[in-house]
């Protein structure tokens, strides 16, 4: 009997609770596999950033269409105060978000070990970094999350000082996401990874399917066509979580056909890979509390929006500006964030970590040039754009006009942070942007808006001008980090016998 070596399973252990499907591919197969894009880590610096970034931006932009059309709907044919079903569906995802810090953590991490391995050429690794992600993510959604969330739901908008009009609105989307999102997340994680392996078209083509899906559903269960009862927000939330089946089924069908970098595992395993699963939280958690400290931010700072004199109408605001008419840059930024992580990843994994951060520079000025574009946008038309959500006068047409004054520079500054901070997760230095959050999204943001509450002068342009501050901050503070020297070598394991993967 073969002897497993040491930190091993051995041979009898691993087929105790494993599950073996089709037999490896063969010869003939295995020359009809997707085959890796040398373009990503070869040839023009541009080149490479555009061929990951217009998929990738195109995916946001058509993911981000859904969103403003349910709130579209939402602020048209649900009666609401001051919008309050629209602040509503903003704070569900603030709250949703903070506690699925676990999901989000795996999520970078298998995208920081799959882009690597595939500079490398390295598929049977990819793929087995790729299956442990997809089953601990649905065990932990479907088992941990989604019934914990559904019943800590009520008291976490209770703790966070939601008006009571937001309230009424927020619980009924806020459970639905909790109960139903599992689908959601997998997409979100089948997109990563086939973008890390160096595959941004495939989550596109996904992505246009989930959200024509996603409109579909919302406007027939929102406003009640045909032989549908009118759900209201629930339709909204229950468009959002029920769309992604279809897209996510495809793509997992794909990688069993074999029609993608990722490949099938040879066996299935009942349980992930502990091992490599804590490898991507060592990696990803950084980046998870990373997006606690943002998450978190942003909601203090809607507690402290609830406590002006007309909150709903400050948040409504908010929500309709931030959240949505801000995704305009949002959707471009993180595209290019997500360029500049699986550049300078697979640049790494193949050995010429310098070409990697010449890419993330150009994705930077990129992202600050269609900020820009934008930013004249807020300025020149801001009437316009508030139509769209039917706020054409009073408190919330005022409050809006004039975050979008600071959201047209705000933008140009956070598109090329995001664009940094992207490179710097890509390379597996997670810690730094973790850090920056913390000053930059507690400390300066939440404190600053402190001091003037103490002083009893606390108001929505006094919020607004917190935010520009704290987006400032931020890019100072991801530059200094990108220019030293060391961050981009950073070493990461794919597991505990295994050899660095640079």
């Amino acid at each position: 009997m073969r002897t497993a070596a040491p930190g091993q399973v051995s041979d009898r252990r691993q087929q105790a609770y494993c599950i073996y499907i089709d037999p490896p591919p063969t010869g003939k197969t295995l020359a009809l596999l997707k085959s890796f894009d040398l373009e990503i880590i070869s040839g023009s610096r541009l080149r490479s950033v555009w061929k990951l970034a217009w998929p990738l931006v195109c995916l946001n932009l058509v993911n981000g269409t859904h969103g403003i059309v349910d709130h579209i709907l939402v602020g048209h044919f649900i009666v609401s105060d001051n919008n309050a079903a629209n602040a509503a569906i903003g704070v569900a995802w603030q709250v949703f978000l903070v506690l699925v810090v676990f999901i989000t953590s795996v999520f970078h991490g298998m995208n920081v070990l799959i882009s690597r391995n595939a500079g490398r050429q390295d598929r049977e690794r990819l793929s087995r970094v790729f299956y442990t992600a997809f089953m601990a993510s649905f065990v932990a959604l479907t088992f941990i999350f989604g019934p914990v969330g559904y019943l800590l739901a009520p008291g976490l908008l209770r703790l966070m000082n939601v008006p009571p009009e937001v309230a009424l609105h927020c619980l009924p989307y806020l459970r639905v996401l909790f109960v139903c999102g599992t689908p959601l997340f997998l997409m979100f994680l089948l997109t990563g990874a086939f973008h890390a392996s160096g595959d941004p078209k495939l989550p596109l083509k996904l992505g246009v399917l989930t959200t024509v899906l996603n409109i579909v559903i919302s406007t027939v269960l929102i406003t009640g066509l045909g032989i549908f009862t009118p759900l209201g927000i629930r339709g909204a939330a229950f468009g959002t979580v029920l769309a992604p089946m279809v897209s996510g089924l495809l793509g997992i069908r794909l990688i069993y056909k074999r029609r993608t970098i990722i490949q099938p595992p040879e066996r299935h395993r009942l349980m992930p890979d502990m091992r490599l699963l804590i490898t991507m939280m060592r990696i990803g958690i950084p980046s998870g509390l990373q997006g606690v400290l943002l998450n978190i931010g942003g909601v203090m700072l809607l507690w402290y929006i609830s406590l002006l004199e007309y909150s709903a109408a400050a948040q409504a605001a908010y929500i309709i500006c931030y959240t949505q008419l801000f995704s305009l840059v949002s959707w471009i930024s993180f595209g290019l964030r997500g360029a500049s992580g699986t550049m300078i990843g697979q640049n790494i994994g193949a050995g010429n970590p310098k070409r990697g951060k010449e890419g993330v520079l150009i994705a930077g000025a990129l992202a600050g040039f269609w900020a820009a574009l934008v930013g004249i946008l807020y300025i020149s038309i801001p009437g316009t754009l508030l139509s769209l959500f039917n706020v054409t006068d009073g408190l919330v047409y005022d409050y809006a006009v004039t975050l979008l004054r600071y959201l047209s520079v705000s933008g140009i500054v956070l598109g090329i942070a995001q664009a940094l901070t992207g490179g710097l997760q890509g390379a597996g230095a997670t810690r730094p942007p973790m850090l920056i959050a913390f000053v930059t999204q507690i400390v300066t943001l939440l404190g600053f808006c402190q001091i003037f509450l103490s002083l009893n002068r606390l108001t929505p342009e006094v919020i607004w001008s917190a935010i520009l501050l704290s987006h400032i901050l931020r890019l100072l503070l991801s530059f200094l980090v990108f220019r030293r020297k060391g961050w981009e070598h950073t070493i990461a394991h794919l597991d505990t016998g295994s050899k660095p993967l640079v």
